[in-house]
């Protein structure tokens, strides 16, 4: 990638364009009187913020008072020894620069819309910044988005901009003509593309100042298109409510990160994660952010990068930590992490088991949505139970509800509910973008319908079952398909899998399980391989849950943020299409 070769001077670009003095040796230790960016109560909701003006701001003023140490605010590295460090100073005249380019260059305001389709590239949080500086609504995307997932988004947005890399300029050109509302096409490049905008070379044209605009917090900030598992994506329209939240005292619990700390979030720049724990969470406690490019996960590099350089807190999917487990690592005691987070799918009891023995420390779950941010999860200090993903983050009140909205006694299957009435809790979804009708559907008496199943037991941990749609009904039990797979997960031939119910003319409906092997298993007998999978399962689970079908397959139909769509395997298996 271009980026790769011209990231080697990079940061000499930046400092020549700041014009910045070197940092000055400043004091490690975090003043007295500060324990972050400013905080409100957990249920008082100031009538104005502004993320940028409120923490960046806040921080960078710390940095000139000479009250927050030399530490970067971002830190990122790449697989070839590059590195950038921009401290908060560095980032917000580079965010007021952007801000001015999107205004004064693109004829972007409040309230407009900008797709942001970038890699884990530091661009991506001048974007980020500079937009909220502005009011102008972003529009988050992976890198793996196709042509006609761009034009979707772009359709349906109404994007009037769009910023991305080269190797999906043809993807956006080759749409753009059915885009009327898109006007401005900025490419973080060093090459020249016809009807782009060179994103840096207007940065350095830029002035330099500009006045953050005075958001309301429940004025729009950022959309993310839902990961489409059980339809064509929605847009989850949130407000500056979303980054408010980071500022909230219960919320910093979770994480309790401290100025000192380096944070290295392993979210794709695409998904809600990557807002809330690549941008708010570790900013608003004016930690540092580490970034480390990787184009793909790989295990090898990760335990490196953990013994190179001095990151204290991790947070990625429960699959990264089962790559690095099955890499078979002689040693895994990283010499400053001291803390581990994951979330979107739950870790095995033995993986966690695992993980604690090689490397002395909990893994701590968390869970949220496209539509909630951080919901509940297991903070520090928190005592853990294997396989929760802990408790409600308030200002969240989390119940489970029936289908009607009622609240479920303790240790009952139902659905995750969050309390939307009287009053909607800050940083919860305002709505999804231009449909009533699936706005609407989500509401269930007085909470916010998740789509997503579990329990709750007496002390308010929540167990995730699976989404509603996804949840088997087989000769009367109720199955999750998370159960399965996880029973599965277990044995080795399996590499993954996907649990769906299959119609069958005696129970209604009986649990299939959509297998791809790990490749030394590829070759055996696949009659034998099905019974000693289905034996297995029964071994460690509930027998009556226990995949009576069993195919083997190749890979499985995913979304573009990686999540699988058991809608279409389950489709197929009910209509044969």
């Amino acid at each position: 990638m271009q980026w790769l070769m011209r990231s080697r001077v990079l940061w000499g670009i930046h400092r020549s364009l700041l014009g910045l003095r070197p940092s000055p040796q400043q004091c490690h230790s975090q003043p007295s009187s500060a324990v972050g960016a400013p905080r409100w109560n957990d249920h008082d909701t100031p009538e104005e913020f502004n993320f940028a003006s409120y923490v960046l701001d806040y921080w960078a003023q710390m940095e000139k008072e000479g009250k927050r140490g030399s530490e970067p605010a971002l830190w990122w590295v790449n697989g070839h020894g590059d590195e950038v460090k921009w401290s908060f100073r560095d980032l917000a005249e580079l965010t007021r620069r952007t801000a001015n380019v999107f205004t004064q260059t693109c004829g972007l305001q409040q309230g407009d819309r900008l797709a942001l389709v970038l890699p884990r590239v530091p661009e991506w949080w001048l974007v980020t910044t500079g937009c909220i500086r502005t009011g102008i609504v972003f529009i988050p995307g992976t890198t793996q988005l196709k042509a006609k997932d761009i034009l979707y988004r772009l359709q349906m947005s109404k994007a009037k901009a769009i910023v991305t890399i080269d190797t999906l300029v043809p993807e956006v050109d080759s749409v753009a003509s059915e885009c009327p509302d898109l006007k401005t096409r900025l490419l973080v490049s060093d090459h020249k593309h016809k009807g782009w905008l060179n994103f840096w070379s207007l940065i350095k044209s830029a002035s330099p100042h500009h006045t953050c605009i005075k958001s309301q917090t429940k004025d729009p900030m950022v959309i993310f298109f839902t990961s489409g598992t059980t339809g064509l994506p929605k847009m989850a329209k949130h407000s500056h409510g979303l980054a408010l939240r980071s500022c909230l005292p219960s919320s910093r619990k979770v994480l309790a990160l401290k100025p000192s700390d380096v944070f290295w979030c392993l979210s794709d720049p695409g998904w809600i994660l990557a807002a809330v724990g690549c941008l708010f969470e570790p900013w608003t406690a004016g930690s540092t952010l580490f970034i480390h490019h990787m184009p793909q996960f790989d295990p090898k590099v990760i335990v490196e990068v953990f013994f190179k350089y001095p990151i204290t807190q991790f947070l990625a999917a429960p699959a990264i930590y089962r790559m690095i487990l099955q890499g078979k690592f002689t040693n895994l005691r990283f010499p400053t992490l001291n803390h581990c987070i994951t979330g979107g799918e739950t870790l095995l009891p033995e993986e966690h088991e695992q993980w604690r023995r090689q490397t002395g420390l909990l893994v701590h779950e968390l869970y949220g949505q496209s539509e909630t941010g951080l919901a509940c999860g297991l903070s520090r200090g928190m005592n853990s139970k294997l396989g929760s993903m802990g408790k409600a983050v308030p200002p969240f009140d989390i119940q489970i509800i029936d289908d009607n909205g009622n609240v479920l006694p303790p240790n009952t299957e139902g659905n995750i509910g969050i309390r939307m009435k009287p009053t909607k809790p800050t940083g919860l979804f305002m709505c999804y973008e231009n449909n009533p009708e699936k706005t609407a559907e989500i509401e269930c008496g007085d909470f916010y319908n998740t789509g997503d199943r579990a329990a709750m037991d007496e002390e308010g941990y929540i167990w995730f079952l699976g989404r509603s749609d996804d949840v088997i009904n087989a000769s009367g039990y109720r199955i999750g398909p998370a159960e399965v797979e996880n029973a599965l997960a277990e044995h080795p031939a399996v590499a993954e899998s996907a649990v769906v119910s299959s119609p069958d003319p005696k129970r209604g409906e009986v649990v299939k399980a959509f297998v791809v092997l790990t490749p030394q298993f590829q070759t055996y007998d696949q009659d034998q391989l099905i019974k000693e999978l289905q034996q297995h399962v029964k071994s460690v689970t509930a027998p009556y849950k226990y995949p009576r079908k069993v195919e083997f397959v190749p890979q499985l139909p995913k979304t573009v943020t990686g999540k699988i769509k058991r809608k279409e395997l389950r489709k197929k298996e009910f209509t044969g299409i």
